[in-house]
C-alpha cells in the first residue's frame, strides 16, 4: 500500500543530501515530505521523440542524453572552487561604488533576459565528489536536473514546489521552491540590488561574481555566488553555501537558449510514473 511519510528531521543521505547541497534547501524540517512510489504501479515515463534543433522545437529529457556525441559539444569545464575565506561578515559590503552597481545591473539584465536555458552541468559537492548531467530551465520557476548514470537522481521544480526523485529508492522529497536560493536564477525578472541582499560584487578579466546572502532565524545564513563570463556575460557557474558553511558548485556548459522545452518535463504531481533504478 502506498505510504506518505512526514520527515521530522533532515535526512543525511541519498537524495535529500543532494537536494540540501545543490539547492541549499533552507526550510523547517517539518515541512519536508517524502513520498514513496508503490512498486506495483511504477512504470516508465513517456520518452519525447527527438526533433531537429530549431527555435520552435520542444526539448525533451532524451535530447541531451540519447546522442552524447552530438550534445556534448565541448569538454566539461573544471568548476572553480571559491576560496572559503570569501565568506566574511556582510557588513563590510555595506556600500557599492558605481562600477560594482553597473556590474550587478549587467548580471540582472542577463538573468532577466533568459526565458529558457538548456545545457550540461558538472557538480562538485562539499566532499569534492563530481557528478554530471543535463539541465533544463523554463522561466519563471521551472527547472529539471537529470544526473548521468549511475546516479538515480532527478531534481524538478514546477514553479512552486521542488522535488528530488530517487529512482532506486522510488521516493521523492518535496520542498517549497520559495525556500531555495535557486529561485533567484528562475525569476522571470530580477534586479539583484533591489530584490536580493547582495553582499559582494567583484570583477576581473575572467569573471563577474555576485554573492547573495539570505538569513533565516531558524535555519541560519546561506549564500548564492553567481559567476558570469566577463567577456560574453553568460552564466558559467554558481556556488551555494549552506548554513553549515558547506559549498556545492555547479558549472554549466553547452548552453542553448533557443529551444522550446516540453512542459511535461516539469510535472511533479504524477510521481508514480517514474521507475525504480
Amino acid at each position: 500500500m502506498a505510504e506518505q511519510t512526514v520527515i521530522r528531521g533532515v535526512r543525511t543521505g541519498g537524495a535529500a543530501l543532494i537536494a540540501a547541497s545543490l539547492m541549499c534547501v533552507t526550510m523547517p524540517c517539518s515541512a519536508q515530505t517524502t513520498q514513496t512510489v508503490p512498486p506495483q504501479t511504477a512504470q516508465k515515463p513517456p520518452v519525447p521523440k527527438p526533433a531537429p534543433r530549431a527555435r520552435d522545437r520542444q526539448i525533451g529529457a532524451s535530447d541531451l542524453q540519447k546522442d552524447a556525441a552530438a550534445t556534448r559539444l565541448s569538454q566539461p569545464p573544471n568548476p572553480i572552487i571559491p576560496d572559503p575565506r570569501r565568506n566574511v561578515p556582510a557588513n563590510i559590503f555595506a556600500t557599492f561604488d558605481a562600477t560594482q552597481k553597473a556590474e550587478a545591473a549587467r548580471v540582472s539584465a542577463y538573468l532577466s533576459s533568459l526565458q529558457t536555458l538548456v545545457g550540461n552541468f558538472v557538480q562538485v559537492g562539499p566532499d569534492g565528489t563530481k557528478t554530471k548531467g543535463d539541465f533544463y530551465i523554463q522561466k519563471p520557476g521551472k527547472v529539471r536536473f537529470e544526473y548521468d548514470p549511475p546516479s538515480p537522481l532527478a531534481i524538478i521544480s514546477d514553479g512552486s514546489s521542488l522535488v528530488v526523485r530517487d529512482r532506486n529508492l522510488a521516493t521523492q522529497d518535496i520542498y517549497p521552491l520559495s525556500q531555495t536560493p535557486i529561485r533567484f536564477l528562475l525569476s522571470d525578472r530580477i534586479d539583484l540590488m533591489k530584490d536580493t541582499n547582495v553582499v559582494s560584487v567583484t570583477a576581473d578579466d575572467m569573471y563577474i561574481s555576485v554573492i547573495i546572502e539570505e538569513k533565516q532565524t531558524l535555519i541560519g545564513t546561506s549564500r548564492l555566488m553567481l559567476m558570469l563570463g566577463a567577456k560574453d556575460g553568460q552564466l558559467k557557474q554558481w556556488t551555494i553555501t549552506d548554513p553549515q558553511g558547506y559549498d556545492t558548485t555547479v558549472a554549466i556548459y553547452n548552453l542553448d537558449t533557443t529551444g522550446k522545452i516540453n512542459p511535461d518535463m516539469f510535472k511533479i504531481d504524477d510521481f508514480s510514473r517514474f521507475t525504480r533504478g
